[in-house]
């Protein structure tokens, strides 16, 4: 498993299936062969979009919100009545390990996958920080070429550990590549000094929600370099699976934890740029017709199933997503199961907080080919926190001098980055941008994916989508009673402590 921190769907591959975006200016090719030996899939969605309950649920193959503690960034704890496909696998024989990040922040750190006694970091963590490391050389290239290095010793240390814990073509292994580097923060300019992508390149392709100026997109194009660094990982690590022989005997999955940070709409979010993230599988013992590409709606929690069936392990009845071998083991393109016909995401508490209490903003959504539906539970709370000098979270919006001093810490479910300076900066200029990213939402959101793909004209109230909405509405409030949602139980377990602590 490839995951990578705060990636987002931004990759070559998806370019040619949907330009006029970000993908444009990128270039993955590791990704886009890993893609074109096995499957792509378009529409993969996190069942959260913050790091901690996105890993929980994807490791225990549930719901975020079925996983106790687990379910929260702030505060995450562990349970380990819970199931984690890794310590299954484990107990089937299988060797496991793991280098940079699984599971956190979080107690204990990296848990569902063995913690610290099945790491695997000892030639360093520099990769995690491409750009400051790689721009602090005198030779870039040779700054880019010593991370890759890190990366690969890493791995080795995994594969050709000492005695009987070696990679020796019999023993079966579970490896989890999880670097940081896509994480904020990130040095201004890398992007195209290290990868040659220019800024001016994405004008016209930003969201409309995001100002087209000149420092967002100098934001964006950095972020896409740290994609592209981490597609040069995806290389090393595939170079390593061909050495030790087992290149063609492995599922290899490359995929991310949710959008870009730092930007409106992004991580923390229920709209597609939260939300939506790359997946490619590679398995040619189990991918028989390989180069499709998929539309079925997947969410990530479905590879803990897909995992365990394929190795022949059994499968805990509590998982409640569905196994990807029906798809994998296809030979068709488009829609493969016609009951994929949608996802449920959703959010609680990240790490934003009302200055009272440590309040979560509580989302549900379901995603379908036409609609996105969204229940904004508290719509008196600020989405991404509040702001210096407001108070409580239903108090009123900051002065503008107040954020002058506090751009950081403001909005902190947002995380601090150039472009969320400038939307705070020009608030007065740009009254539109700020109130994207940081304004108060109505409960309900229903937007036509169809006619308005960057969700900006709110259908809830139009009587001409009662229809579709209370459907969706609906459907929505079925998933989450029938899997044991607390926050639409007597007991919201999620305004109280320990998950307030």
């Amino acid at each position: 498993m490839a995951f990578a921190d705060d990636w987002g769907k931004y990759a070559s591959a998806y370019a040619k299936l949907e330009p006029g975006g970000p993908s444009d200016v990128v270039s993955t090719p590791n990704f886009d062969s890993i893609a074109a030996d096995g499957v792509l899939f378009t529409r993969a969605f996190v069942s959260a979009p913050s790091c901690t309950p996105c890993r929980s649920s994807l490791l225990s193959g549930q719901h975020f919100w079925r996983c106790g503690r687990g379910s929260i960034l702030q505060g995450a704890i562990w349970d380990f009545t819970n199931p984690a496909y890794p310590l299954i696998l484990e107990k089937s024989g299988y060797r496991i390990g793991h280098t940079y990040k699984v599971w956190s922040p979080g107690t204990p750190a990296d848990a569902p996958h063995g913690g610290k006694r099945t790491s695997f970091n000892g030639h360093g963590r520099k990769f995690n920080g491409f750009s400051q490391n790689a721009m602090k050389a005198t030779d870039h290239e040779a700054g880019k070429a010593e991370l890759l290095d890190e990366v690969r010793n890493n791995m080795r240390s995994f594969l050709d550990a000492d005695g009987d814990k070696s990679v020796d073509g019999d023993e079966p292994f579970c490896y989890w590549f999880g670097p940081t580097n896509c994480h904020r923060k990130w040095i201004a300019g890398s992007g195209k000094t290290l990868w040659g992508i220019d800024p001016d390149g994405l004008k016209g392709k930003l969201p409309p929600y995001l100002p087209d100026v000149e420092v967002v997109r100098e934001d964006f194009a950095d972020y896409l370099g740290e994609a592209q660094a981490f597609d040069a990982a995806l290389g090393v690590i595939v170079e390593e699976l061909r050495r030790i022989g087992q290149l063609d005997n492995t599922i290899l999955v490359v995929s991310g934890d949710h959008g870009i940070p730092g930007v409106t709409r992004g991580k923390c979010n229920l709209y597609d740029l939260g939300t939506s993230v790359p997946l490619a599988i590679r398995w040619p013992g189990g991918i028989k017709t390989p180069g499709r590409v998929v539309d079925d709606f997947v969410s990530l929690p479905d590879l803990a199933p897909t995992f365990l069936e394929a190795a022949g392990a059994e499968i805990p009845a509590v998982m409640n997503a569905k196994s990807l071998l029906p798809i994998l083991h296809s030979d068709r393109d488009g829609q493969v199961d016609p009951t994929r016909d949608a996802v449920f995401t959703g959010r609680e508490r990240h790490v934003a907080k009302a200055r009272a209490e440590n309040k979560p903003y509580p989302q549900r959504a379901i995603r379908t080919d036409q609609y996105l539906y969204i229940i904004n539970f508290q719509p008196d709370r600020w989405p991404m926190g509040d702001g210096p000098g407001m108070g409580r979270a239903d108090g009123p919006m900051p002065s503008l001098e107040s954020l002058r001093e506090d751009t950081v810490s403001a909005f902190g479910d947002m995380d601090a980055s150039p472009t969320k300076a400038w939307v705070v900066m020009h608030r007065e200029q740009d009254p539109a941008s700020f109130d994207y990213a940081v304004g108060r939402r109505p409960m309900y959101e229903l937007y036509d994916i169809h006619a308005d793909p960057h969700c900006m004209v709110n259908l809830a109230t139009d009587s001409k989508f009662d229809g579709p909405r209370e459907k969706l509405h609906q459907r929505l409030m079925a998933e989450l009673k029938d899997t044991g949602d607390p926050r639409v139980s007597d007991d919201v377990i999620y305004e109280r402590s320990p998950m307030t602590d």
